[in-house]
C-alpha cells in the first residue's frame, strides 16, 4: 500500500463529507446485522442485510475509483500516469477478487 500523505488532496476531497457520512451509516448497517445475529434471526434475512452492505461498500469503492481516476490519473504529471493507472488497476483487480 502507498503510504499516505496528508499535506496532498485526495480525488474525494471534495466529496468527503459525503463519503463519511455513507461510511457511518455502512458501519450502523453491520452494527445491525451484529444485532440480528444475536437475536438470531432468520438466516435469509441476515444474509440479505449483508449484501446490502457489501452492495454500499461496492458503491463507495466504485466512487472512490472514479474519484482516483479523475484526480490522481488523469490529473497526474505525464510521467506520473503510467505508475497511477498501474495503481489504479491493481485496486480494480483486488476489488474484483474478492469473496
Amino acid at each position: 500500500m502507498t503510504p499516505s500523505r496528508t499535506s496532498e488532496a485526495r480525488g474525494y476531497s471534495a466529496t468527503k463529507d459525503d463519503l463519511l457520512k455513507r461510511l457511518r451509516r455502512i458501519e450502523g448497517q453491520v452494527r445491525g446485522i451484529e444485532g440480528m445475529v444475536e437475536e438470531e434471526r432468520y438466516c435469509i434475512d441476515v444474509l440479505t442485510q449483508i449484501s446490502a452492505v457489501q452492495a454500499a461498500l461496492d458503491k463507495v469503492a466504485l466512487g472512490l475509483l472514479d474519484d482516483h481516476a479523475q484526480h490522481c490519473v488523469i490529473g497526474a504529471a505525464k510521467d506520473d500516469q503510467v505508475e497511477k493507472t498501474q495503481e489504479l488497476m491493481a485496486a480494480v483487480g483486488r476489488l474484483m477478487r474478492r469473496g
